[in-house]
């Protein structure tokens, strides 16, 4: 009555409802679940040169440099539907040419089943705190936050901000 070709495809038609049923489960279990977690960060040693930018410009910008301590357990974010995490540390900052500056100056990988308590001691940026000008030197108020992408297996990628920040300003004078 049925041919082998029509029984297949009923077969392969209701797998692929099952399993997009199942997938849609899995991405409804974890919608509402909280991903903030708490974090500790500290300033160590605070510079900032100034340096002419490379190329035809003779233009001089500002560089700082920094060490830092970070303090952040992200074991309470991995669950059945989380592949992995992308965590960037960010500085924020304003200049009179700018309202709102942001640098991203480190950031980590964390795959599920590696160790996801961070406990960073003395670490310096991974990527260069550039200003476009001379805006970091005398600044008062730059704030370091913690934020992550959580890569699920099934659903949104949602960006979230980690609670607690640092403040903290950079030196009036240029370092040699």
């Amino acid at each position: 009555m049925h041919s082998l070709l029509s029984r297949g495809n009923s077969v392969l038609a209701y797998t692929l409802s099952v399993l997009v049923t199942l997938t849609f489960a899995c991405f409804l279990s974890t919608i509402m679940v909280d991903y903030r977690t708490a974090t500790e960060m500290k300033t160590l040693k605070i510079e900032v040169k100034n340096l002419p930018e490379y190329g035809v410009s003779k233009k001089v910008n500002d560089l700082g440099h920094i060490t830092f301590n970070l303090n952040a357990d992200l074991t309470s974010l991995f669950n059945w539907n989380v592949k992995q995490l992308f965590v960037y540390l960010t500085a924020e900052y304003q200049t009179p040419t700018n309202t709102l500056n942001q640098v991203v100056l480190w950031d980590k990988i964390i795959l599920r089943g590696e160790d996801s308590n961070l406990r960073l001691k003395n670490m310096r940026t991974k990527y260069y705190f550039w200003d476009d000008g001379n805006g970091l030197r005398d600044n008062k108020n730059v704030t370091l936050s913690l934020s992550y992408n959580i890569i699920p297996n099934v659903g949104r990628l949602p960006i979230i901000g980690a609670i607690g920040s640092h403040s903290f300003s950079f030196p009036a004078e240029y370092t040699r």
